[in-house]
């Protein structure tokens, strides 16, 4: 996918996501192909947002300033394992219980679902860029969830009776994910921070 592709298909997946989800549940690319093409070029926003907010601009603590390149960096990897590894995470929580929705069990669905879903999110990261900001980007990313609701009936096959009780259920477990994974990976990527 090119760049022009990859804004098209952005653009398509924020202001028109049932029509967008209905070009997706066609196209039936495999997981590797949307990572490689959509969602790893997609994470480098946040990534490189945090890189430079963290390791250049720095922020505040009461009246010391902090930014350190070490920091920066450290925030720009954890951006981009929690995205990818969250990624595949959820997508892997969402194919387990898809019987149970009486969906189709399918990981590569699952997978672009979950990526495609984090598309507000990691434009959101573009706030990274200044660290006080970043909570706007937490605002873009709730988005997300009304993207992974609306995605599931396409690319899981999800009848509209069992698709609010899936969605409640998948995002119960990508919470869980989230808080483990974000504890684990800030243990590896922040531990002499300061």
């Amino acid at each position: 996918m090119d760049i022009a592709s990859m804004v098209k298909r952005a653009k398509g997946i924020l202001l028109d996501p049932k029509n967008e989800w209905a070009i997706i549940a066609e196209e039936k690319a495999g997981h590797n192909r949307v990572l490689l093409s959509y969602l790893l070029p997609l994470s480098l926003i946040p990534a490189i947002a945090s890189l430079i907010g963290f390791g250049i601009i720095g922020y505040s603590v009461d009246t010391i300033h902090v930014a350190s390149l070490n920091l920066g960096l450290r925030h720009g990897l954890l951006q981009l394992a929690s995205i990818i590894g969250g990624a595949y995470l959820i997508a892997y929580i969402v194919n387990f219980l898809a019987k149970k929705y009486a969906s189709e069990k399918n990981m590569d669905q699952a997978f672009a679902l979950i990526a495609y879903a984090y598309t507000p999110a990691a434009l959101g990261g573009i706030f990274q860029l200044i660290p006080s900001l970043t909570f706007i980007g937490t605002l873009a990313a709730l988005y997300s969830l009304y993207l992974l609701y609306t995605g599931m009936p396409f690319l899981m096959k999800t009848p509209p009776e069992k698709n609010t009780g899936y969605f409640v259920v998948s995002l119960l477990c990508a919470v869980g994910v989230f808080i483990v994974l974000s504890a684990v990976l800030a243990a590896i990527f922040m531990t002499r921070m300061f």
